[in-house]
């Protein structure tokens, strides 16, 4: 017998797909129905000659049963299978997790690439490849792509999705009236390779009925993992006007004892009604499930070369990972790129190569980091774009650089890699490290904390390709760019910047709680993973509180940043200090009040309950021109929801930046622009428990100061 999958496993599948029994089969081939159980089995294989007839019974091809690399064409055949409406009347239209996103590429590449980077295959080292396919498809290959998917099949579920008055049937019916108007659609495919693929059972627990099968189920490798919430696959269905994306899985752990060409098709509808039968809204492409009642149920197949490739679906190698194939992809950032096309051209020819560029730029932008290695460390990701209309190339794969995307970060974490960084920026070119305290909260709800994790602070010189200088973003272990922000209360003086904060697993092998960062920084991202804060996932595993730690690594890293950028302070020439007090300027003119236009304000408050129950606040101050010369005072006050708010004393109040504390009042610095102060609370004066309520800071001019 041939290589392919083992004989037994396969004749049984066959015969439940043919609706066969053994002893059927047996009288077919002319056997006793003792043998065929010994085949299936596996206590014996037949002979050459009864091979010939087994071909027959299941009316196949001889090479069929000798190469056991996909199942006969005899019995149950391909088609759709929509869910019928719930048996209680209830009505979903649409999906709800598709709705979390925008139909924006930018967005699909974040979430896909995410995914991707989740499911890497680790134990050889190398990164997970990801190539997107943008492929537009007119006239007879548009054609026979629709055959492919038994589009007159679908057809009536589309018009009676896109005859209803809401979100889901409006852009059904706009992607309907796009194909048939321009006799064109778009698809778009992502690939991954050196991926786990989509593996384990149709319907239990597993990376296939994760993605196929369920809504809000993540499924997720390792602890690095991005996602949690089980809500990126959705923007798959959501880049689709028509709701309909198809899969091809090379699977790393033989299923059914096959790894390729597992396919499977999902189409998101809303309730609909067709030829006067409801259906509640999911439908699968697939091969009919003898195993369901009436054999309705729709479940993946191995497919052949053929069926693969009619449906737009070959791989390019037998590496395990996962072709999405999104039908009907639309991005309506790329739309409103082209506004100046008139209503009459609508998309123009030029709508995919505006894809094209949008994601090249989107997989620069928020993946640089997994694209660069350094030292012994290879990158997690590489990632590449293509596009093609009709099999003829347009725009030819273009692999995304993250040192063209983003030279000054490239630099920085190369340099952290490589071990080539400097403890102060001398010279042009140059990344400066340190690291900055992030404390790992216990979970339960305790106060207490787990240990202190030392996140990295990279700095270096900004180049123009990076975009908006003077920025810091943030990552973990599988380095994607979580939070992208820019640092706030910097010196008019300094040269622009970029930094790169780099947390948990990203910290290093050396880190110490890297393990607590990750799981503590992954319940803080929100389903767009674009930020770390509160969300219910870090109240409900930590306490209403924790989100302050992420505060306070925050103000920690801005902090370090302004001492890594600033320029060394100019040394007073000889003398100048012993004859500066002798020296008087406009003494005859009469000092400038401060008034209403010149009062500071406070613009950033950063706050973090300590273990002894006292608030620790950071406060930012923007001050107008002449606006030094105010005398104010830092109050703090209870939040309560009725009644005044308890003033709280404070045990300690220090001038951090621009400004000094005298006699409870702070005095800010001449020609300052913004001042920095620190506040702790004295415990021994809370009206109410520190975790039952809320804080708020006000500045109050000091008494007999006058605002006229």
């Amino acid at each position: 017998m041939e290589a392919g999958e083992d004989f037994g496993p396969w004749l049984a599948r066959q015969l439940k797909l043919a609706d066969m029994t053994q002893t059927e089969l047996a009288q077919g081939v002319e056997v006793t129905r003792a043998a065929v159980s010994a085949w299936i089995t596996g206590r014996a294989t037949p002979r050459p000659e009864t091979i010939e007839r087994i071909a027959r019974a299941l009316n196949t091809d001889l090479a069929t049963v000798h190469t056991r690399t996909t199942d006969t064409q005899a019995g149950l055949p391909v088609g759709w299978y929509h869910r019928p409406e719930h048996a209680d009347g209830g009505r979903e239209l649409g999906n709800a997790a598709a709705f979390a996103f925008d139909a924006d590429v930018e967005v699909l590449a974040r979430e896909t690439c995410q995914n991707s980077l989740d499911e890497r295959l680790t134990d050889n080292g190398r990164p997970v490849r990801v190539r997107y396919t943008l492929h537009e498809l007119t006239g007879e290959t548009l054609a026979r792509f629709r055959e492919a998917i038994r589009w007159d099949d679908l057809y009536p579920h589309f018009e009676a999705a896109a005859d209803q008055e809401q979100k889901v049937g409006r852009v059904i019916d706009a992607g309907l009236r796009d194909m048939y108007e321009h006799d064109r659609l778009v698809l778009l495919r992502v690939d991954d390779y050196n991926a786990a693929g989509l593996t384990g059972d149709d319907y239990e627990d597993g990376r296939f009925a994760a993605v196929v099968r369920r809504q809000l189920d993540s499924h997720k490798s390792g602890r690095s993992a991005g996602g949690s919430y089980g809500l990126g696959k959705a923007t798959l269905w959501a880049t689709s006007r028509l709701g309909l994306v198809l899969m091809n899985s090379t699977l790393s752990e033989p299923h059914e004892g096959r790894t390729e060409r597992r396919l499977v098709g999902r189409l998101d509808l809303p309730w609909r009604q067709v030829d006067g039968k409801a259906w509640a809204g999911p439908a699968w492409f697939g091969r009919p499930d003898p195993e369901s009642p009436g054999a309705s149920v729709a479940r993946s197949w191995w497919a052949d070369e053929e069926t693969v490739e009619s449906l737009h679906l070959t791989r390019e190698s037998g590496e395990p990972g996962t072709s999405f194939l999104i039908v009907g992809a639309h991005d309506v950032a790329s739309l409103v790129d082209a506004s100046h096309v008139s209503d009459d051209e609508g998309e123009d020819d030029d709508s995919i190569q505006r894809m094209h560029r949008r994601l090249v730029q989107a997989l620069g932008k928020n993946f640089w980091a997994a694209m660069t290695g350094g030292g012994d460390r290879l990158p997690l990701l590489e990632a590449s774009v293509r596009t093609l209309r009709n099999g003829e190339v347009v725009l030819p794969d273009e692999r995304v650089d993250p040192t063209v995307t983003q030279p000054s970060r490239t630099r920085a974490l190369k340099a952290f890699l490589d071990g080539t960084t400097v403890e102060q920026l001398t010279e042009s070119g140059q990344v400066a490290a340190t690291t900055v305290p992030l404390n790992i909260p216990v979970s339960g709800g305790g106060r207490g904390s787990l240990g202190e994790h030392r996140a990295v602070l990279l700095v270096t010189d900004a180049e123009d390709a990076d975009g908006k200088a003077n920025r810091v973003v943030a990552m973990r272990g599988n380095r994607m760019t979580v939070r992208d922000a820019a640092v706030p209360g910097l010196s008019l003086s300094i040269n622009p910047f970029q930094a790169v904060l780099l947390a948990g697993d990203a910290a290093g092998p050396q880190a110490p709680f890297a393990v607590e960062a990750e799981e503590f920084l992954r319940a803080a991202e929100p389903p767009e993973h674009n930020r770390w804060g509160q969300t219910e996932e870090l109240t409900l595993t930590y306490s209403p509180s924790a989100y302050r730690r992420i505060a306070s690594l925050t103000w920690e890293a801005n902090s370090a940043i302004k001492e890594l950028v600033a320029r060394p302070k100019k040394r007073s020439k000889a003398g100048g200090g012993r004859l500066a007090p002798k020296l008087i300027i406009g003494a005859g003119k009469k000092k400038r009040r401060p008034s209403a236009a010149t009062l500071p304000v406070l613009e950033e408050l950063d706050a973090l309950v300590l273990d002894s129950g006292a608030w620790q606040v950071i406060g930012e101050i923007r001050i107008p021109a002449g606006g030094h010369a105010w005398r104010l005072v830092p109050v703090a006050k209870f939040d309560v929801r009725s009644g005044p708010r308890p003033t709280v004393e404070w045990a300690d109040l220090d001038g951090v930046d621009n400004c000094q504390v005298v006699d409870g009042t702070l005095r800010f610095s001449e020609q300052a622009r913004t001042a920095k102060f620190r506040g702790v609370t004295d415990p021994t004066t809370h009206a109410v428990r520190t975790s039952l309520s809320g804080l708020v800071v006000e500045l109050r001019a000091r008494e007999g100061e006058s605002l006229a």
